[in-house]
């Protein structure tokens, strides 16, 4: 009988104590029975998930909790987000994450343009194609604010800051910089495109409608995280799973589940924001997992509430992942004949009080029927420190798993 494996990935659910919470992180303060219970009755430890010389960013964050070694098969977002969309990636061409993002004067006001919509971003991702896209580059829309820009013969010696890293800052110094002086030219060109997106979309009719409706409009592309075609074994050829499933809102999470050679599984109003679907994502996941040995659930909430810097969202979403998934999964898969071991963890911390991401190692609890626990209690990011595991570094977590 083939053991099953689920990791719940709660994006960016890590903190700092917070004075508004008596000094607890969300973790702490949040009401969390079942991921306690888990904590309690399994095994803890803290991962860390960024390796040194990269960027706390989720691409990296999940690349190693899946086992990769990050510095190996790293390319950027980008094309991991690419390859989620459909859209492929051809020699000498360069990929990167092309925001939508809100300006307010001289400064960036939020990464995300007020958590356009879908089908708002779409139709002026479509407008920028037709006005700025050509031989050189093109646009391609992905889910929200989050979409892709090719370029032809670009240089991927970039130094790109996330506009998630710089909300409410002035964009001019960031702009994006050649770490290599082949790259001046396309670091130019890129900035070019900065401007001129500014320009075309300022009037654009669904940004009327938005600042008519006290919205957010969304009047700037912002590129980064460049790369070219990665190369990545799958899942099987690195870890005993002979079948898996990714589940996510968010097309980075999705591609790489796509190069991992997991199964993608699109939920109807999974949204990647406090109010997806919780309940549908967690009877995916319990569906996949009847037939697959492994399924990567990732939630993406926390993350964006800790973006907004937004302290009692932030405790919603964890409670909402407790209650609306591990409740569900536990008491799903305990009356299973088949052996099942749960994994929770986030990738990063997003702390409120800075709203952008840190590469602290992250708390992460793995409970299966027959574990030995330890002395933990609780799930958060002090009660973990006491874990048996200790602090793992990247592909660590997945050897411990599967050992």
């Amino acid at each position: 009988m083939t053991p099953k494996n689920i990791i719940i990935l709660g994006d960016g659910m890590a903190d700092e104590p917070i004075a508004s919470l008596g000094n607890k992180t969300p973790l702490q303060a949040a009401h969390t029975p079942y991921m306690d219970f888990l904590a309690k009755k399994g095994r803890n430890g803290l991962l860390d998930t960024v390796p040194n010389g990269f960027a706390p960013g989720s691409e990296i964050a999940n690349l190693s909790v899946l086992g990769y070694h990050v510095p190996s098969v790293y390319e950027g977002r980008g094309v991991l987000e690419a390859a989620s969309m459909g859209v492929d990636i051809l020699p000498g061409e360069l990929a990167m994450r092309c925001n939508l993002v809100c300006l307010e004067g001289d400064l960036l006001k939020n990464h995300s343009a007020g958590h356009i919509s879908s089908a708002e971003a779409s139709e002026l991702i479509e407008f920028l194609q037709k006005e700025l896209g050509d031989e050189t580059y093109s646009f391609h829309s992905g889910v929200s604010y989050r979409h892709l820009l090719k370029m032809k013969d670009g240089d991927k010696r970039l130094r790109c800051t996330p506009p998630h890293d710089i909300p409410e800052h002035p964009f001019l110094p960031f702009l994006i910089q050649p770490e290599h002086e082949d790259a001046a030219s396309t670091a130019d060109a890129l900035n070019k495109l900065i401007f001129a997106s500014q320009e075309i979309l300022r009037d654009h009719p669904i940004n009327k409608k938005r600042v008519a409706e006290g919205k957010d409009p969304a009047n700037s592309i912002w590129p980064w995280s460049p790369g070219y075609h990665p190369q990545m074994k799958t899942l099987s050829d690195l870890y005993p799973i002979r079948s898996g499933a990714v589940i996510s809102a968010v097309d980075l999470i999705r591609g790489i589940g796509v190069y991992a050679g997991l199964e993608v599984i699109m939920v109807e109003g999974a949204t990647g924001l406090y109010d997806t679907n919780y309940e549908g994502k967690a009877q995916a996941a319990l569906e996949a997992l009847k037939e697959k040995d492994f399924v990567y659930l990732h939630i993406e909430a926390s993350d964006e509430a800790g973006h907004e810097g937004n302290v009692p969202l932030k405790v919603k979403t964890i409670e909402y992942l407790d209650s609306r998934i591990v409740k569900t999964i536990y008491e799903e898969t305990l009356s299973w004949d088949v052996p099942v071991t749960i994994t929770i963890l986030p990738d990063h911390p997003t702390p409120c009080a800075i709203r952008t991401h840190t590469r602290e190692a992250i708390p992460f609890l793995i409970w299966h029927k027959d574990i030995e626990p330890d002395c933990v209690q609780t799930y958060d990011e002090i009660a973990a420190r006491m874990g048996s595991y200790g602090l793992l570094q990247g592909d660590q977590l997945m050897k411990t798993i599967f050992s």
